[in-house]
């Protein structure tokens, strides 16, 4: 094989510790060494155009860390049909900012057991109605060429059970039985129930399925048609690996590594985040550096901060580039509820007194539904109790509590723990779905003004914004899904609808819904762009607004001071600022003159000194 200068160079900066934690976890020099042929094969693979986005992104480490970064979400059938459809719809993507946008789930699955496209069939394979790996390596082309990056999600922790292995294993080759959890008896996998929480209680309970064709069970976390991967067998590691650095051959600038604390699994433990978890996360990132230093590591950990921030690694030795914030996301739609900010003030001053290379992405919805992981602790010593909080949050968003204007349906809704999840959009959490049908005109004003205090707050957090793609627009909730027998028992598809094109063409009419949503957010993302206060080297804290309803958000750069102010309740709130000072509305562009400012109910304030 052709020895290149670039790729031994980087190999031999990170050759040492690979192969310590290799072998420490897998003692298995000759899979080992053919991990090492076939980075370098890989590495020989990679188009001349992504060899070159690697030379220019490793000259800035940090290029995922800057103002310009704003992600979008989005389902390629729901945006555009299918991934050439995707392509002609760049424009838009570029009219909404977003300097990356993130497919979900396009690989290969199986009708009627995808679970959203997270059950694997096919890692090489592009779902036939979406298109094909040409046409993903084309819209990657394009993106690039529009200075847009690509992010993809990466389910590593499980495959379909038709899966090429899971069928062979299916078929009693040995080889392939290794690859997943079998057993043939009860002993084991109850030993395992005794310390496993369940993923889904009820849809899915438990987490062994039994296969009686075989006389087998297998471990099965999320659903039975998810045969969770065994990382304990080295080649495993490798061969995903390898399905890793073909995904960055095809054009992709950040893997999302899906459900990433379920990887390792030992029996005696919650198999949730254990150290082996992170001896692989550390060779994926130093695998990517060696082979594709362009790609960006997103991981999916949905956990409290404590248990999130050690994904990041450490200076010295980091993991993922970047992490979900989505405890923060939990809380602030408590927030909303309680109509109070003292959890969420003290969740971001946990997250602002992180390292600033611990690059966080905020966002307020995604394609998964809100599960309740609040700090009950913390809730309990102020009177609000879990079980009995949880059914208030569930019952306000539905909009089954008093004077709620939010609408939404329960998943996983458990009869026995009295737990459940929630979905919904974010235009229909913040009642523009049912100002609409009802037709009032002040209640829309009211929710309008919410939905685009709750953006603005979420633009000045530290870390990077994501827009789920609909928010732009005020997309409300969408109930067809019941009429489909694929989807009706699986309620996050209330807020995976289709796009509405006919609705974003209103994003240019005055005075419609979706233009107001549109045009605001439009303007705080090129503020964001432009003002380097609003960007990832300033510094970030809370202040004490001296009202529990009202949040407020600091930020400082070069002797500049941008001061947020987010109101969370349903009443006008006077506010003083937290510092003397001549200040200017940033959004309004106008001086405020007195030392203290009124905001309405739900209302924001951008004011920069």
């Amino acid at each position: 094989m052709k020895i290149n200068k670039e790729f031994e160079t980087r190999f031999a900066k990170h050759e040492e510790e690979l192969r310590w934690l290799y072998m420490e976890l897998y003692n298995n020099g000759s899979m080992y060494a053919e991990l090492c042929d076939q980075m370098r094969e890989f590495y020989q693979k990679r188009r001349t155009d992504l060899k070159a986005r690697d030379r220019e992104k490793s000259k800035n480490p940090k290029w995922y860390r800057n103002n310009r970064m704003l992600g979008m979400m989005l389902y390629i059938d729901n945006f555009a049909g299918n991934l050439k459809g995707v392509r002609e719809k760049l424009d838009y993507v570029e009219e909404c900012n977003a300097s990356f946008i993130h497919l979900m789930p396009f690989l290969d699955t199986v009708e009627g057991k995808s679970d959203g496209g997270y059950a694997v069939a096919d890692f090489r394979k592009v779902r036939p109605d979406l298109g094909t790996m040409e046409d993903l390596a084309d819209l990657a082309r394009e993106c690039h060429d529009r200075g847009i990056d690509v992010c993809m999600d990466f389910v590593m922790n499980h495959t379909s059970d038709e899966h090429e292995w899971a069928r062979r294993a299916l078929a009693g080759e040995g080889e392939y039985m290794s690859r997943y959890f079998f057993y043939d008896n009860p002993q084991i996998p109850q030993e395992f129930e005794r310390t496993v929480p369940q993923v889904f209680p009820t849809t899915a309970p438990g987490n062994f399925t039994w296969l009686p064709q075989i006389g087998h069970y297998v471990m099965t976390s999320f659903y039975p048609y998810q045969w969770d991967l065994n990382y304990a067998n080295p080649r495993v590691f490798n061969e995903m690996m390898y399905n890793f650095l073909f995904f960055a051959n095809q054009g992709m600038d950040i893997i999302r590594i899906d459900a990433v604390p379920y990887i390792w699994k030992e029996l005696g433990t919650s198999c949730r985040n254990l150290k082996q978890v992170h001896t692989i996360v550390r060779m994926m990132r130093m695998i990517g550096e060696i082979v594709c230093p362009a790609v960006a590591l997103l991981g999916e950990v949905v956990m409290e901060p404590a248990k999130v921030v050690p994904y990041f690694g450490t200076v010295e030795k980091p993991e993922c580039h970047m992490l979900y914030n989505v405890t923060t996301m939990a809380t602030t739609w408590h927030s909303v509820a309680v109509q109070g900010t003292k959890l969420l003030k003290q969740q971001l001053d946990i997250v602002n007194q992180l390292p600033e290379e611990y690059t966080f992405l905020n966002y307020l919805r995604c394609h998964d539904d809100i599960g309740w992981g609040l700090d009950y602790g913390t809730l309990s010593s102020w009177q609000m109790k879990e079980v009995p909080h949880k059914r208030f949050l569930n019952d306000y968003f539905t909009g089954n509590f008093p004077g709620s204007e939010s609408r939404g349906e329960l998943y996983n809704d458990d009869p026995v723990t009295m737990d459940a999840r929630f979905c919904g959009t974010a235009a229909s959490m913040c009642g523009i779905e049912s100002a609409g049908f009802e037709g009032d005109a002040a209640k829309m004003e009211k929710a309008i003004r919410k939905d685009l205090m709750l953006h603005a707050y979420m633009f000045l957090q530290r870390g990077l914004p994501m827009i789920y793609s609909g928010d732009e627009i005020g997309q409300v909730n969408d109930y067809s899904y019941k009429e489909d027998p694929r989807k009706r028992e699986d309620s996050r598809y209330i807020h995976r609808g289709a796009f509405r094109w006919d609705l974003a063409e209103q994003r240019k009419k005055k005075g419609t819904v979706e233009a107001r949503i549109f045009q605001a957010l439009h303007q705080m993302e090129e503020l964001r762009k432009k003002e380097a206060i609003l960007g990832p080297d300033a510094q970030v804290c809370t202040w004490d607004t001296g009202d529990d309803g009202v949040l407020g958000l600091m930020r400082k750069y070069e002797g500049k001071t941008l001061v947020g102010i987010f109101n969370f309740t349903d009443w006008e709130k006077e506010i003083y600022f937290p510092e003397p000072g001549e200040y200017q509305d940033l959004l309004e562009k106008k001086r405020l003159e007195k030392d203290r400012v009124k905001l309405p109910q739900f209302g924001f304030l951008w004011a920069l000194k």
